[in-house]
């Protein structure tokens, strides 16, 4: 309980990184899946997910809450060894995930396929979000609105997938920024409608996935993964602090090595 307490934690303050997602994070603790399960049967077995699912929701929230102006500083006062420890630390679980996931299901050639495709899509998301002009209105139908919430989810639900590229696709990107900010509901209501919804359509396909195609899925949302490390990529100066960061960058296969050992 503790364990996924302190995994929680770590959610909450690291799902503020630019560009890395509550998903990814997810992924790369080993909770993705028994958070579907819980979340989608939560009423099959209400004790055991509650005490599942209590222990990491309670982290996300004080994760968020406390260690997010820690994290803020951090990538203001060192944004290139903050980003490159992250960078670390998702590449370093790659091969650990991988390692399960042939466990259960023999490694076949084509499941390479699933991680390249999505990889470049994921480099092409990035690419969208760089390159899309954000739009700025407040004129939007309110059925619309919801059917911006219900993509959006993709992004909450699928690691690696961007909800913010969505939201630009769509046009809400800014109006949904500044609703956010100033509590304006008109356009937060219909919004959270549609994530609800989303959230647990996509939750549900995404169970199916996992159910039928184990590999396959898993395979593609890795390749989402790496693809969304680009937005984090830090460039390393030819200087002490581009060293240091490349150290920074070491962390996270140190901590997994020495995992493996233990």
């Amino acid at each position: 309980m503790f364990s996924n307490f302190f995994k929680g934690i770590l959610i909450g303050a690291g799902a503020i990184l630019p560009g890395i997602s509550s998903g990814v994070l997810c992924v790369i603790f080993g909770l993705y899946e028994n958070l579907l399960n819980s979340v989608l049967g939560f009423f099959k077995n209400i004790k055991k997910n509650i005490k599942f699912l209590f222990p990491i929701g309670t982290g996300i929230i004080l994760g968020a809450l406390i260690f997010s102006k820690v994290l803020n500083y951090m990538l203001y006062a060192y944004p290139l060894q903050t980003k490159s420890a992250f960078v670390g630390l998702i590449l370093s679980t790659v091969p650990s995930l991988l390692k399960d996931i042939n466990k259960k299901k023999k490694f076949k050639l084509r499941y390479m396929l699933y991680l390249v495709a999505a990889l470049i899509m994921g480099l092409a998301t990035v690419f969208l979000e760089k390159k899309l002009p954000v739009a700025n209105s407040t004129g939007f139908n309110y059925f619309y609105l919801i059917f911006c919430g219900f993509m959006m989810s993709i992004g909450i639900v699928v690691p690696g997938v961007s909800s913010t590229i969505i939201l630009m696709l769509l046009g809400v990107y800014s109006a949904y920024l500044t609703s956010v900010s100033s509590l304006y509901f008109p356009i937060l209501v219909p919004i959270l409608i549609g994530l609800a919804l989303g959230s647990f359509v996509f939750m549900k396909l995404t169970k199916y996935c996992l159910d039928n195609f184990y590999a396959e899925t898993f395979y593609t949302i890795i390749g989402f993964t790496l693809g969304s490390i680009l937005v984090i990529w830090p460039e390393f100066p030819p200087n002490l602090s581009g060293v240091f960061s490349f150290l920074c960058m070491l962390i996270g296969p140190v901590v997994e090595i020495i995992k493996t050992k233990n």
